[in-house]
């Protein structure tokens, strides 16, 4: 299971293709290597088949991401293999191919300049769908009018419109099929919350089983789609206008809960016996739709440890020499343990020397020397206290005024002892 995430799905997963008789690896940052070595290929730990559940919509670099997959997929069998995730992520993309396939879906158009996706849309319907061409759980969708100005970007990703289909119900809905190995395994509506147009469950929609009343037009339009898309397994989000059913998405990396909890029938048994076959071996078609009856998301033995206690003492001083890097440089800095502050901080200084970036996100904190609250970017980095690095999502602050350009908060002296009584000879 390649999977840097900790998502309920992957847990699923690895737990399903234990309780069918194989041994689950569940290969993450923590324990996953590779080289290459007088011609040959090699991993440790090594394995028979990859699942690949990278969260690639949701992932700051996807396509480093994507590298590891293939890297995988050079002398190993992926389901979803990495080539076929770039061809997918991409709505419009995926749809495009889609369409080549004599599959339907909504009316699109995409632009790249502000000038050509106002002036040039052929979409003749009075509301579209504003949305990214990559994302997930609905974000930052909008419906805009027939004049309304766009833009061809949302949140520095392209976006592009689609046609708003309207199902003539009091209460929108879609419906979320999940395909695995061509093959629908269970099927949902999903309704929109009040004053709400999305259905998505991480947007408050609310679900219920559709899996025995699935239509065959909707059943058969989902297994074509995740066929188009080379797909191995795939969440696919349909809508039915006057009776024609169309295809809206198909999703890579769908989650599952919320189909689990409408239907009782969990995916994650019908992926590790594709798996399984996959590489080779068999699985028992009754026991697999047994386990389906059940969500196993409790954390599986193959989990690795996210970091090894280091050998020796785990205590560090109130002040600590320690490295600090995020790709351009490592830099070694004096830096204040804080047990009472969540998050490190970094100074601006340090930041713009090692490289931190992009941003990934802002918090709002309350400074002790300051009235009020201020707005901090946040930047992962990575830091190093004695042999043992850590990454963390760190604030960027003005520390110019303060002894010490770092601040270690409880997000990196988890699992340490801090004796305030110990400080770093200063020069």
């Amino acid at each position: 299971m390649l999977s840097f995430h900790n998502s309920k799905e992957t847990k699923a997963i690895c737990n399903a293709v234990r309780a069918l008789g194989h041994e689950p690896v569940w290969l993450r940052e923590e324990n996953a290597r590779s080289w290459i070595e007088g011609g040959a290929l090699r991993f440790d730990p090594d394995v028979d088949v990859v699942a690949n559940r990278l969260l690639t919509t949701k992932a700051a670099q996807p396509l480093d991401d994507l590298g590891v997959a293939t890297s995988y997929a050079a002398t190993h069998p992926v389901l979803n293999p990495p080539a076929v995730v770039v061809r997918a992520m991409h709505k419009y993309g995926a749809a495009a191919t889609l369409t080549a396939a004599g599959i339907p879906v909504p009316d699109a158009y995409m632009a790249f300049t502000h000038r050509t996706i106002n002036e040039g849309s052929r979409l003749t319907d009075e509301k579209a769908v504003h949305k990214s061409a990559i994302g997930t759980n609905g974000d930052r969708m909008a419906v805009v009018g027939a004049g309304d100005a766009v833009s061809p970007f949302i949140a520095r990703r392209r976006a592009f419109l689609q046609e708003f289909i309207d199902t003539g119900t009091e209460r929108p809905f879609d419906v979320r099929t999940y395909v695995v190995g061509g093959r629908v395994v269970a099927a949902m509506k999903r309704y929109a919350p009040s004053n709400e147009w999305r259905t998505n469950v991480a947007v408050g929609g609310n679900v219920e089983d559709f899996t025995a009343d699935l239509p065959e037009e909707a059943a058969r339009l989902s297994r074509e789609a995740a066929d188009a898309l080379d797909l191995d397994y795939a969440g696919v989000d349909l809508l039915s206008r006057g009776g024609e059913w169309y295809v809206l998405e198909v999703n890579v990396t769908a989650g599952f809960k919320g189909l689990f909890e409408a239907t009782g029938i969990s995916p994650a048994p019908y992926i590790a016996a594709l798996a399984i076959e996959r590489a080779g071996g068999r699985v028992d078609a009754d026991r697999v739709a047994d386990l389906a009856a059940e969500l196993d998301d409790s954390v599986p033995e193959c989990k690795p440890s996210i970091d090894p206690e280091p050998e020796g003492s785990t205590t560090i001083g109130y002040t600590e020499r320690v490295t600090v890097s995020a790709g351009r440089q490592a830099v070694d800095v004096t830096a204040k343990s804080d047990t009472g502050a969540r998050r490190t901080s970094i100074d601006f200084d340090v930041a713009a020397e090692v490289g931190a970036g992009p941003i990934v996100d802002t918090v709002h904190v309350k400074s002790g020397s300051r009235t009020g609250r201020q707005k901090r970017p946040l930047v992962e980095i990575d830091v190093k206290i004695g042999d043992r690095w850590r990454t963390v999502t760190a604030s960027i602050e003005n520390r110019n005024h303060m002894t010490y350009p770092v601040l270690l908060g409880r997000d990196v002296l988890d699992g340490y002892h801090v004796d305030v009584t110990r400080r770093e000879r200063e020069e």
